[in-house]
Formats: C-alpha cells, sequence, structure tokens
C-alpha cells in the first residue's frame, strides 16, 4: 500500500526555509503541510501568511493547510491568494462546520476535518459525507513533540471501516514515529512527518523518506484487528 507523506513545516529549519523545502522535495516528500495558529484555539501560534505564500511559490508538489484557528471562515480571503491543495478546519471551532467545508470546495480546495484526540466519532459523524479528507491528530495540538495518545488507533481503525461507505482518506498527523508508520501503515492513506521521524535527525530526508517507503507495513496487523471493533 502506498501512503501519502506530507512534511510538518512547522518543525523545518527556519533559518533557511529554502534550502528545506528544496531538500524535502529532492528527498522525494509528497506534500507540504503547513499548520496555522492563532492563539485562540491553541494555545501557541503557528506559521504566517508569509512563510505560507513562500512555501506555495517555492514548490509545485501540494500544499495543505491546517487551521487551528477560531472562526475560520475570517481567513478564506487571504487563504484563497495562496490556492492551497487543502485546508483542514477543526469542527469544534465553527458554528457551521458542513458550510465551511462546502466553501472550501467552491474555493477549489479540498475540504478536509481535523480531530483532536478527545474529539469522538458520533461528534464528527455527519461531516464524513461532505469532507474528503480526515486529518485525526494523535497528540494534544498545538506544539510538536507532545505524547502520543495511544485510544487515539482504535478510532483510525473505526474509521477506517467507514472510509469505503462515505469515501474519505485518513491521514495520521502527529507522534509519527517509524513504529507508528508500520503499526497503520496499512490502515491509514497518509502520514504528516514531524520530529518523531523526520525533522532534526542525523540522516538525510532522502534516506529516511527511502526507508519508510521500503518498510514492510504490518500486513496482517489491520486483519487481525479490525475485526475486533465496533463502531
Amino acid at each position: 500500500m502506498i501512503v501519502e507523506l506530507s512534511a510538518s513545516m512547522m518543525c523545518a529549519d527556519f533559518s533557511n526555509l529554502e534550502r528545506e523545502v528544496r531538500s524535502l522535495e529532492e528527498g522525494g516528500i509528497d506534500s507540504f503541510h503547513v499548520d496555522i495558529m492563532d492563539g485562540r484555539f491553541v494555545d501557541n501560534f503557528g506559521m504566517g501568511y508569509q512563510d505560507m505564500k513562500y512555501i506555495r511559490s517555492a514548490t509545485k508538489k501540494p500544499v495543505e493547510l491546517h487551521l487551528m484557528v477560531k472562526e475560520p471562515l475570517q481567513y478564506f480571503t487571504i487563504l484563497n491568494y495562496i490556492n492551497p491543495d487543502t485546508i483542514y478546519v477543526h469542527p469544534e471551532s465553527d458554528l457551521d462546520p458542513a458550510t465551511t467545508l462546502e466553501k472550501i470546495e467552491k474555493m477549489g480546495s479540498i475540504p478536509g476535518i481535523a480531530i483532536n484526540p478527545g474529539t469522538s466519532i458520533p461528534q464528527i459523524e455527519e461531516l464524513l459525507n461532505v469532507a474528503k479528507k480526515v486529518l485525526v491528530l494523535a497528540v494534544n495540538p498545538g506544539h510538536a513533540g507532545r505524547k502520543y495518545a495511544e485510544y487515539v488507533g482504535d478510532k483510525v481503525k473505526r474509521l477506517s471501516l467507514m472510509r469505503a461507505k462515505m469515501d474519505f482518506e485518513i491521514i495520521w498527523d502527529g507522534a509519527a514515529s517509524m513504529k507508528i508508520i508500520q503499526e497503520f501503515g496499512n490502515i491509514v492513506d497518509g502520514f504528516v512527518l514531524g520530529t518523531a521521524s523526520l525533522f532534526g535527525r542525523e540522516r538525510s530526508y532522502h534516506d529516511i523518506i527511502e526507508n519508510i517507503r521500503n518498510m514492510q507495513f504490518e500486513a496482517e496487523y489491520f486483519e487481525k484487528t479490525i475485526g475486533e471493533i465496533r463502531l
């Protein structure tokens, strides 16, 4: 199974962003993941408009935006100029997330929802009819390197049972270590790679990404455990 590998750019070396984008492209990354935070929805500030604009201009690969902000609709005018390929919003941050997803699609971007570890599937189930991608956070949002919430694994398995019927992709975000990638590589459609596997390592991006591509995912893991999961 081929999974999409996206680079979490909040973990990149900002002293030379041009070099980072180029090295990741040459290393074989599939897309660039940009986290936008407003200091209100989460207790941190993420990348800014100029960072987004530069990454968009520096690559022809897909760029996806993860909006960890309150009232995401107020950002859409400026985001429309960047033309992101995917936009993820948190349903908790929006009074009418279904309408927001429809507006994302009208902008020409892929509509996606982001699910915090504490957000249950019943809370967002109806939105799965509208969203084309589901970003499942395996850590509490806002900061890189936070502890993995192990119960998220079962949520991913439950979502996988619903995927074929509702036609959405599952993307894993947070704590995506080599162990996690091997364990869930046959279940999810992609991983956002950060400090757990890609950034801050002695090996080159090319070597790390190539190692993931050549990894033997636990083919039997899904088959052995999925039958135990109930919606």
